[in-house]
C-alpha cells in the first residue's frame, strides 16, 4: 500500500462549520468548527448505539465498531450496508440471523469522548489472544511517523477538537482516519482493514488520543501489536497492555517517548539528538 492511502480531507463539505467569535483581545475571529452528529447503528433489524461522530466513513465505522464488539466475526457474510445520512442511521445486514439483546444489557461507558462503550464479554476474547512475538518498533519509525502524520492536511491541525488514528507499517502511514471520538477513529480502521483484507501482521497504530483502557482494548482485538500517541497513558490501559503484551508507546512528540508496557519490541536505531525540532504550530495545534 501507498503512504496515505486514505488522508483526512480537512476541506470536505459538512465537516467543519465557520463560526464567528472574539478572541481574547476582543478582536472579531472566524474560525472552522467540527459538526458532530448521532449516528444510530442497526445490526439486521436490531438497534445496537447511538454514536457521536463526524460520519464521514459511516460504513467503516459501523462495521469496525461490531466487530470490535464481537458482533460480526471475520467469516460473516455481509449481504449489505445501507446509510441515510438524513436520519442518521446505518444498517448493517449479514447472511446469518443476529440477536445481542442480553450482550446490550451489560455494557460499560468508557472514557472515551463521544460516548465509547464496551460490553462484558469482550474481555473473555481479549484473554484469550496472542500478538505477535517477533514485531519490532524501530525509534526511527517513531519519529518518522510522527513528523509524516503531524505535517499531513487533517481537521486535528486545521480545527482541533478531534482524534486521529492511523494504520501504519514501518515508517509508512497507510490509512488515517479521524473523529470526534479516537474510538470511532479506530473502528474506521478496523471496518477499513476487514473491508480490503488487509492483515494486522507488521501494522502499527499511531493516535492522537489517550492510551486509555478502550483503545488497547480495540488494538488488542484487532491483533496489532504495537500502539503509539502522542498523549499519555490511564493506569487501567497500561495493566491491560501487559498483560497482552502489546508494546504502548505515549507522550511521542518531537524527540522523547515514554514506553510503559513491551519496551522489548524497541529497536534503538536512531539519535535523539539528530531528530528536528517539531516545529510550533503543530506542537501549538496538537495540544488542542
Amino acid at each position: 500500500m501507498r503512504e496515505f492511502t486514505v488522508a483526512p480531507n480537512p476541506k470536505a463539505a459538512n465537516l467543519t462549520e465557520a463560526l464567528d467569535g472574539i478572541d481574547h483581545t476582543g478582536a472579531p475571529v472566524t474560525l472552522p468548527v467540527v459538526v458532530e452528529k448521532p449516528l444510530t447503528l442497526f445490526l439486521n433489524g436490531q438497534e445496537i448505539v447511538t454514536m457521536m461522530t463526524i460520519a464521514d466513513y459511516p460504513d467503516y465505522l459501523a462495521l469496525g465498531y461490531l466487530l470490535n464488539q464481537n458482533m460480526l466475526t471475520l467469516d460473516d457474510e455481509i449481504t449489505g450496508i445501507d446509510y441515510d445520512d438524513d436520519l442518521g442511521v446505518v444498517v448493517v445486514r449479514t447472511a446469518r440471523e443476529t440477536d445481542f439483546e442480553d450482550k446490550l444489557k451489560k455494557k460499560t461507558q468508557t472514557s472515551g469522548c463521544a460516548q465509547g462503550t464496551v460490553f462484558g464479554d469482550v474481555m473473555e476474547k481479549f484473554e484469550e489472544i496472542k500478538l505477535d512475538e517477533e514485531a519490532i518498533l524501530k525509534t526511527s519509525w517513531i519519529y518518522a511517523l510522527s513528523r509524516k502524520i503531524n505535517q499531513q492536511p487533517s481537521l486535528y491541525l486545521e480545527a482541533g477538537a478531534i482524534h486521529g488514528c492511523v494504520l501504519c507499517e514501518g515508517d509508512v502511514p497507510l490509512i488515517y482516519m479521524e473523529d470526534v471520538g479516537r474510538h470511532n477513529a479506530i473502528d474506521k480502521i478496523a471496518g477499513y482493514m476487514w473491508q480490503h483484507n488487509i492483515a494486522p501482521r507488521g501494522k502499527i497504530f499511531y493516535t492522537t488520543g489517550r492510551l486509555t483502557s478502550e483503545m488497547v482494548i480495540k488494538t488488542v482485538q484487532m491483533q496489532i501489536p504495537i500502539v503509539v500517541s502522542r498523549s499519555g497513558f490511564t493506569a487501567w490501559g497500561v495493566d491491560l497492555a501487559r498483560q497482552a503484551g502489546l508494546t504502548l508507546i505515549g507522550r511521542a512528540k518531537g524527540k522523547r517517548f515514554i514506553c510503559l508496557a513491551g519496551a522489548e519490541r524497541l529497536v534503538y536505531d536512531a539519535d535523539p539528538e539528530q531528530v528536528p525540532v517539531e516545529a510550533a504550530k503543530h506542537q501549538r495545534k496538537a495540544a488542542r
